[in-house]
């Protein structure tokens, strides 16, 4: 099914289908026209006798991944930020949080990361952060969306245009403040032979630098960032069967998975076994929680695991809707010390207030230094839980359909609790299990994710929410 999805994440489409050289254009116009809202309304808050002063030309931040289409997206959008009379920085091919990261650092307005994370190669995409780093809250995304169906735009003569700049600097600056939290000495000295799939992303040089400077012996597969994806991009089980192999040919240590903007991460333990995106949050949160408790904070599809580590440290989980934009907001409002997304999403806003694959490398790479056990070894010492997802082709207002036909049917139970704050998540308080029913935010699709101590469990919740779906939608 091709759309074009607009929501929290920005907007993506098909390339030569519904991404098209006049969408990117339209949609960079809208945004143009949202920052200059943004920057008035800051204007009207200034103490009185300042409002007059003339402000600064509006900057922003723009990185791709590496997919072909990358260019003349990129092109398109620079054309029309620049006519908006915008000063662009073009930091080239980086990964998404080193976009974020540089919003900040070089005091930009807001940034534009033109990806469509783990979709397929056809697909490219928008995302829009604002100048707090993160994707822009539910209200603002709205109006983002009604300037583009508008049609708005705020071309400026030629005297207000502003030259685009370039800065090569991303790649260093990351590196450098995530060597800053671990101790480099100490990884290094185990010399982890380490297996790295970056797809062919945007991943690709800044992780290899990290892994290398953390004294690790890298084998790097899939580590041109052309955008030739060599098997399909999201870092999944069914879609790692190589990494699999190559950590056991190599009799390497760890194994980690990429996604083609490189904010997820999934890992691989020595044995060549898969053990998930759910893994690089978890293994993440006991070396920070175990080193200083506090608040965690993740979305409503994410595996317990955090919770019962939340528990063994004195600490706290709080659960949001998903979306690494609202996951950020609760960790800020909390001043938590980790977070992220069971996607392999890891958050520490100390170096970058977005999902992270390099954090989550560093990390995990920091814990089995510390404990000196094996990958394997720290996840048996987990508690154990099965995890089901499912997804299917659905339009949202069909899903919201859906999900209130569920909360209907099931809120009558005992001994659950419903949150519906994003779709619909219940808790089987006594079976420790829960599933959550949401429409996606970045695709026309439904998922369904279930998780229990044993398989068969979660698949009869998962298959218990899909008779009641597939009654509602036929």
């Amino acid at each position: 099914m091709e759309a074009l999805m607009i929501g929290v994440s920005g907007v993506r489409g098909t390339i030569g289908g519904t991404l098209t050289p006049a969408v990117v254009s339209q949609m960079s116009a809208a945004f143009a026209v949202w920052l200059r809202e943004q920057a008035v309304t800051r204007t009207s808050a200034l103490p009185l006798g300042t409002e007059g002063s003339t402000p600064a030309p509006l900057r922003v931040v723009i990185g791709r991944d590496s997919r072909p289409s990358g260019p003349w997206v990129r092109d398109a959008a620079v054309a029309v930020l620049t006519a908006s009379g915008i000063e662009v920085i073009d930091l080239d091919i980086v990964t998404t949080p080193g976009v974020a990261m540089m919003v900040k650092h070089l005091n930009a307005d807001a940034g534009m990361v033109i990806t469509a994370s783990h979709n397929p190669i056809e697909w490219n995409g928008l995302k829009f952060l604002t100048r707090d780093c993160v994707a822009p809250p539910p209200r603002d995304a709205e109006r983002i969306k009604q300037l583009y169906q508008e049609g708005r735009s705020h071309l400026v003569r030629v005297e207000q245009l502003r030259l685009t700049k370039k800065n090569p600097e991303t790649h260093a600056l990351h590196i450098r403040r995530i060597l800053d939290r671990v101790d480099v000495l100490g990884i290094s000295s185990r010399r982890y032979k380490v297996v790295l799939d970056s797809v062919n992303g945007a991943g690709c040089v800044a992780t290899a630098t990290l892994l290398n400077k953390l004294g690790c012996q890298l084998i790097h597969i899939n580590a041109t960032p052309n955008g030739q994806f060599p098997h399909e991009p999201e870092p999944i089980a069914k879609n790692l069967t190589g990494l699999c192999d190559e950590v056991k040919r190599q009799h390497a240590q760890v194994g980690f998975a990429q996604d083609p903007d490189a904010d997820r991460l999934a890992i691989v333990d020595e044995n060549g076994v898969y053990i998930g995106e759910e893994y690089s949050l978890a293994l993440a949160a006991r070396y920070i929680l175990g080193k200083k408790p506090g608040v965690t904070v993740t979305n409503l599809s994410t595996s317990r695991m955090l919770d019962d580590i939340a528990a063994a440290t004195g600490s706290k989980v709080l659960r949001t809707a998903v979306g690494e934009a609202n996951v950020v907001d609760c960790m800020l409002k909390e001043n938590a010390s980790i977070g992220g997304e069971g996607n392999g999403g890891v958050i520490d806003p100390r170096i970058v207030p977005g999902r992270d694959s390099l954090v989550g490398i560093a990390y995990v790479l920091q814990l089995m230094a510390d404990t000196k056990k094996s990958l394997s070894e720290l996840v048996a010492e987990l508690p154990r839980y099965e995890i089901v997802k499912t997804k299917f082709e659905c339009r949202r207002e069909d899903a919201n359909r859906a999900v209130a036909a569920v909360v209907t049917e099931l809120s009558k139970q005992p001994g659950i609790t419903l949150d519906t704050q994003d779709g619909i998540r219940i808790d089987w308080l006594s079976e420790r299990a829960w599933i959550h029913a949401r429409p996606s935010n970045t695709e026309p699709i439904m998922r369904i994710i279930a998780e229990a101590p044993e398989k068969s469990v979660a698949q009869e919740r998962i298959n218990q929410v899909q008779k009641i779906v597939q009654r509602v939608l036929g």
